[in-house]
């Protein structure tokens, strides 16, 4: 920018402002023996836990336990589980509920499958829910939990896979 004499606001000199004095540095405070004994008795617990969870816990006990997802490998000739929860319709067509469909999805279905084996009545919800969610779509007469066990070879599917259906529960007024 160039004033009104001709100057450019960068042609001039700078004044440096000098910073006020400071104290040279702050007293550094020390912990006392109790404290010190405290940080490194917290520090050995934290330690123990993360070593007792590393070697015996499961992902239950995480983060004191391994998440097993991330921390080992799997055998790559064994096969690969995937649960679904399908629909019945009358005409014996499977209607997917599992993915989204019924606002879960699967692997929410999978944390509660001791809890659909102990009360298969809760299928029941996931139809009326279904129900609600596809007004036009035909009625469903029963739902079932289904595992489906695909066969691997050095890691490569096979193409061979076998269903098991875990829990099935019959609707009501379907029969």
């Amino acid at each position: 920018m160039t004033r009104l004499d001709g100057r450019r606001s960068y042609d001039g000199t700078v004044q440096l402002q000098i910073a006020p004095d400071r104290a040279t540095e702050a007293d550094v405070v020390r912990l006392s023996a109790g404290g010190r004994a405290a940080r490194l008795a917290s520090a050995a617990v934290v330690l123990a836990l993360l070593l007792v969870g590393t070697v015996w816990a499961n992902d239950s006990a995480f983060p004191f336990g391994p998440f097993r997802m991330y921390s080992t490998r799997a055998d790559p000739n064994a096969p690969v589980i995937s649960t679904r929860v399908v629909g019945l319709t009358g005409a014996g067509e499977e209607v997917r509920l599992s993915g989204g469909e019924v606002g879960l999805r699967r692997a929410e279905f999978e944390g509660q499958l001791s809890r659909l084996e102990a009360d298969p009545e809760l299928l029941g919800l996931l139809a009326d829910q279904f129900a609600e969610r596809h007004p036009s779509a035909p009625g469903l007469v029963s739902v079932q939990v289904v595992q489906r066990r695909f066969e691997l070879r050095n890691g490569t599917q096979t193409g061979a896979f076998e269903d098991t259906v875990l829990v099935a529960y019959e609707l009501e007024g379907s029969s």
